[in-house]
């Protein structure tokens, strides 16, 4: 792992004592199941918008090389690589990827796996159309150098998705309070509240890191209908945003 890397140990090691249960729908990761329908619908609009592909198609993402940093189990590698995308899913937590792999073996899938960071990545010259950076940034010991190994990885025009927590009292009561203390979907100190981004200073992170901001929606949980959806008003809490690499000169 490189000495420059962003990764904070202490991060790592939570998300790796739960790596068993990356794809049980009612284990510690059932926030992310839960939430993954609305994040995969906002990812692959964004994509399809972006390269001009046709969801209704077979493979639509042929030809598109998709990095999700921060893969985890494969939540969102899976479906990229259904949808067609060559697949590299890049976990800082060891335990995560022989659990990444052995589902996506299990599945049928193709997915290029491995240990490493954001920061190796670039350094090795990976480029990639689209970068996933899906409930990572939250988790790094320096959000603005991260983001920029993640614009270094795109390819010009690339496309890079990003999610996170904004930082308010809602956040603290739905994420911290809700999630980890009151309904145990998550261990408590999960989240570091204080390390959660309003959507300025992510937008702003992001224009230093080089890209330009073109979107960004609020994922609120209805708790009646026990679901997710989009919002194009209430970031007040989970939020995603999708930013450019534009072409120099």
């Amino acid at each position: 792992m490189s000495q420059t890397s962003t990764i904070d140990a202490a991060e790592v090691a939570k998300f790796e004592a739960m790596a068993a249960e990356w794809w049980d729908p009612n284990g510690k990761f059932k926030p992310l199941h839960l939430m993954n329908p609305c994040r995969l619908d906002y990812i692959t609009s964004q994509i399809a918008a972006e390269f001009d592909r046709d969801l209704t198609q077979v493979n639509p993402f042929k030809g598109l090389r998709i990095l999700d940093i921060g893969c985890g189990g494969g939540l969102l590698s899976e479906p990229m690589a259904r949808l067609g995308a060559e697949v590299v899913g890049a976990d800082a937590a060891p335990r995560n990827i022989p659990v990444a792999q052995l589902h996506a073996e299990q599945s049928g899938l193709t997915i290029d796996y491995r240990h490493t960071t954001a920061e190796d990545l670039a350094a090795a010259g990976e480029r990639f159309d689209v970068v996933l950076n899906m409930e990572v940034v939250e988790h790094v010991a320096d959000p603005l150098a991260y983001l920029t190994a993640c614009q270094v990885l795109l390819k010009p025009q690339g496309l890079m998705i990003c999610s996170t927590l904004n930082r308010n009292a809602k956040s603290f009561m739905m994420a911290i309070v809700g999630a980890e203390w009151v309904m145990r979907w998550l261990p408590k100190g999960t989240h570091d509240w204080a390390k959660f981004i309003t959507p300025d200073e992510l937008v702003a992170l992001i224009r230093q890191a080089g890209l330009d901001p073109v979107d960004r929606k609020g994922m609120v949980f209805n708790p009646v209908a026990w679901n997710w959806s989009l919002s194009a008003r209430d970031l007040s809490c989970n939020y995603v945003t999708a930013s450019v690499k534009r072409a120099q000169g």
